[in-house]
Formats: structure tokens, sequence, C-alpha cells
């Protein structure tokens, strides 16, 4: 990094970074809900990313979910009309590195060398971006090196989705993971970072803006969880549920596609806390009208198709069509 650092350097202001300054209401809940406008950001940062502009202006958000590797996969969901993002699925998908035996695995644990455990996703996030669409990373876990490996890798205003949160103090060390000081302890270096935006900000103009551009994401899906979801809410930009594991951890687990009442009530409790806090709420769907439902109970942000269900749905009907029979149900499947 000391040749490179001075060179990206090179022209920034030489004032001390004014990262200190910024108004901290994802890691301080005393000062308040983030409101309204205040989503479309003050800085270059802010204003490149499209999903942010989505909730800026108070419209439904709606994306697509990557689980297959390849950059050209990446490209032809982020060039999709209508998307605004692209979630790089990290938990449940196969957004890793595809070609090292599987006993690199351990190998690379044991000795703490992570790169290629997440090499298909540092590939998807430039292709998403140059695209202009926003590229969002759901991580496997909440660990500290995860969420920072997702961040240096140039996500449009550093969107992260954090799966399987339980309790209040572990969303706290989720933002304290994402900020930079004096708000988190987030590790300042990666020159990866700002090579998604136009322009290109240098280094200090990173460290000045990503605080503010930040968009900090976690998932309601256990039952801990939503007990806490008025707390969490305070805490975090969005509130994003994962309606199958939340399901399936409060006791009524959605199957062959049917939503108990317990569930939806569920879901509303959410979306009630996020409205109450003045952040924003979002869902997993399986289909469009799935997600055309929950932009209208005032989600605002929606997946509407994923690439593995989706190439397969797709195929499952045209050939049906080409065989003359009934084409198969949709939104039944993950």
């Amino acid at each position: 990094m000391s040749r490179v650092l001075p060179a990206l350097f090179k022209g920034a202001p030489r004032a001390r970074p004014r990262h200190c300054s910024f108004t901290a209401i994802t890691a301080n809940p005393t000062r308040g809900p983030r409101h309204g406008s205040s989503f479309a950001g003050r800085t270059q940062l802010a204003k490149s990313n499209k999903l942010r502009q989505a909730f800026a202006e108070n419209r439904p958000s709606m994306g697509v979910w990557q689980m297959l590797p390849g950059v050209n996969i990446s490209r032809v969901l982020a060039r999709t009309p209508g998307v605004d993002w692209v979630m790089v699925d990290c938990e449940h998908g196969q957004m890793t590195g595809t070609s090292f035996p599987s006993e690199w695995f351990g190998v690379c644990r044991k000795y703490g060398s992570n790169w290629f455990l997440d090499a298909a996703m540092h590939e998807a996030v430039p292709v998403i971006a140059a695209t202009g669409t926003t590229p969002v990373v759901r991580i496997p876990d909440f660990q500290p090196w995860m969420i920072k490996r997702a961040l240096d890798s140039g996500a449009h205003g550093d969107q992260i989705l954090v799966p399987l949160i339980r309790t209040v103090e572990e969303v706290r060390s989720v933002v304290r993971s994402c900020k930079f000081p004096p708000e988190g302890n987030r590790g300042f270096g990666s020159p990866l970072s700002m090579e998604n935006f136009s322009p290109v900000p240098s280094l200090t103009e990173y460290l000045e803006q990503a605080n503010d551009a930040l968009l900090v994401m976690v998932q309601i899906e256990t039952k801990e969880a939503l007990e806490a979801v008025d707390e969490i809410a305070l805490l975090v930009d969005v509130l994003f549920i994962g309606p199958f594991d939340l399901g399936n951890n409060i006791g009524h687990p959605i199957i062959n596609g049917v939503i108990e009442a317990e569930l939806d009530a569920a879901i509303k409790r959410v979306l009630e806390a996020g409205n109450r806090a003045g952040k924003k709420c979002g869902i997993y769907c399986t289909s469009a009208e799935m997600a055309r439902k929950y932009a209208e109970m005032g989600f605002s942000m929606m997946s509407a198709a994923a690439d593995y269900t989706g190439l397969q749905q797709h195929m499952a009907e045209t050939l049906a069509i080409a065989h003359g029979k009934a084409q198969p149900q949709k939104g039944q499947s993950y």
C-alpha cells in the first residue's frame, strides 16, 4: 500500500477528514430517527446510489437476487429494465471462489486467508456498479472480517445486508464494523472501495463521505429479532424481512407458498416498527405478484426475482408451452 496510497491521495484536500462531524444517526439512536428526504444523501457517493434515490423519492424499489457466480450473470441482472439493485448473495448463493478444491477452505480458514472465499463477490460488485445499478452484498454472517470484505469491495454507498440477527447488541456490533471512526471501528485503506463511483473519489473523499453514504441493513428473521425490532429499527437504515426463516423461527413456516396469519402479523409488525422509527423496510419475495403486494402494503425494497429460480421457472414454462402442457405454478419455491 505504500506506493498506492500517495497516488490515490494526490490532489485530495489536505484538511482533516470531515467524516468526524457526520451526524451519527445510525450509530447513536438517541439523536432520533432519520426521516424522508435525508435518504437522498449529502455527498456524491450517496447521490450515485440508485437504491438510496428510490428511498428519497419514496417509491418502491425493485431488485433481483444473484445466487450464481459469473460476471455475465451480474451484468444481465443489473441491466434488466426496472431494476434498482442486485443482491449479491454470499449467504445462500454460490458467490464464493469456485476454482479451488473444497479442502482448501479448511486450510485457508486455519491460516487466516479468506480472499478466495468471496472472489465471486469481488467480481460481481464492480460489474453491477458499472451499469449504474446498486450492488448490495448479503454476507454469510455478521463477523467483522466479512463486513470489511463486503464494504471494501466497493458496493455503491457500501450497502450490506446482514442475516440472522438476534439481539440488539449484535446490531450495534454490525454498525460499529460498518462505520469509520469515531462512529465505528471499520479499518481504512482499501484502494478498491472508491473505484465503482463516477467520478472516482480520492481516498480522502471516500473517507469523508462513506459513513454518510452507508446504508446498513439487517434481516429480521428470528423470533429474538422480532421481539426487539423497535430497538433494532433505531440503529439501522433498513429492516429487511426474510419471510422463510422468520416463519420457521416463530413456528409458522411457509409451506407450498402459504403465509399463515401469524407470520403475516409478524411481517406487519416489522413494517410498523420501521415506520415509527422513520426507517425503510424490505422483504424477500419469490414472485412479481408478491413483490407488488408488499409494495402496495408500504414496503420500500422488494426482490422481484432470483437468477436460479427465475431461470428454472422460465425454462419450465417454455418447455411446458413447447409440449402443449399446463404451465407450472409460480412463486412457491425459494
